[in-house]
């Protein structure tokens, strides 16, 4: 990258936002964050970026309304923006392409990875994709992706050290098995910043093998998962009486009605549909079970 390119992030999740920028810082990229459309707005005409990651859903002023006021000003017009969104609902996707948006990505579903190659895509003048083409990639994991970012784990020391402390202070044990690493790492900082002790795991064997050491308050798992799937480990978990009261909620990019039907069957808790909800959502429901409500 010969000449650094600066990009505006606007996102009022504190930990979407910064992992999206550390992503990013890491590329070569200059940054800046907004946490609402009224600042995205003042920081857009004091620096004019070269490219806009813009949340919908955001206080003071939503990103529609930003992408009106970019698309009203001749000067800022020509920025190229990227829609962020937990939503993907079609009539948002019609007036954000009507507004001059060039891709738009579900939360829940891109991986930093995709998020590079777009604003590298935007940068370098691409076109924007169909309609039809924008959000609708359910699932993002493969065995090959995962193999290209390598798991850095703490050895026995350092995880019996954590232990101990969120032991002492208290704090409520969660597990969260799933194999995205960047939806991973939002759950775990997410979590870990409204003060629980959250341990992750990116298969069955490395769940089971927490298991048979901590009982957790809580289990957030994924479905499509490398070689066991999270069915199975559902089934696992409930034929064990040491852990089988442990409520587990499903996170997954599956929502049909028959995979709802038969995990709920198997004994889980809850059934939330990545795309349809935020991190926030999500620690509120943990939060709840915690608290018996």
């Amino acid at each position: 990258m010969d000449e650094k390119k600066r990009i505006i992030i606007v996102e009022d999740d504190a930990v979407l936002r910064d992992v999206l920028a550390e992503k990013l810082q890491k590329s070569g990229y200059i940054v800046d964050t907004a946490a609402d459309g009224i600042i995205a707005m003042e920081k857009i005409h004091a620096v004019k970026p070269d490219c806009v990651l813009l949340d919908i859903l955001m206080p003071r002023k939503s990103g529609i309304e930003v992408l009106e006021d970019l698309h009203a000003d001749p000067n800022l017009s020509s920025i190229p923006v990227i829609i962020i969104s937990n939503s993907g609902q079609p009539v948002e996707i019609k007036r954000a392409q009507e507004l001059g948006a060039r891709e738009f990505l579900i939360k829940a579903v891109f991986d930093p990875n995709e998020v590079l190659e777009k604003v590298k895509k935007v940068l370098a003048g691409g076109t924007m994709a169909p309609q039809g083409e924008w959000g609708v990639r359910t699932q993002n994991v493969t065995g090959a992706g995962a193999a290209e970012h390598p798991e850095e784990k703490p050895t026995v020391a350092q995880a019996a050290a954590s232990v101990a402390k969120a032991t002492a202070e208290g704090k409520a044990f969660i597990l969260v098995i799933e194999d995205d690493k960047f939806l991973r790492e939002l759950l775990v900082r997410k979590l870990s910043s409204e003060g629980f002790d959250v341990q992750n795991a990116i298969d069955a064997e490395a769940a089971f093998t927490i298991l048979e050491e901590r009982k957790p308050r809580v289990i957030l798992c994924d479905l499509i998962l490398p070689g066991v799937d999270g069915f199975e480990i559902l089934k696992r978990i409930k034929a064990d009486s040491r852990i089988a009261d442990v409520p587990v909620v499903i996170l997954s990019n599956l929502g049909q009605k028959e995979d709802l039907e038969k995990a709920m069957a198997l004994g889980a808790n809850d059934f939330m549909v990545k795309a349809n909800f935020t991190l926030d959502e999500i620690v509120t429901k943990v939060r709840g079970m915690v608290d018996g409500k």
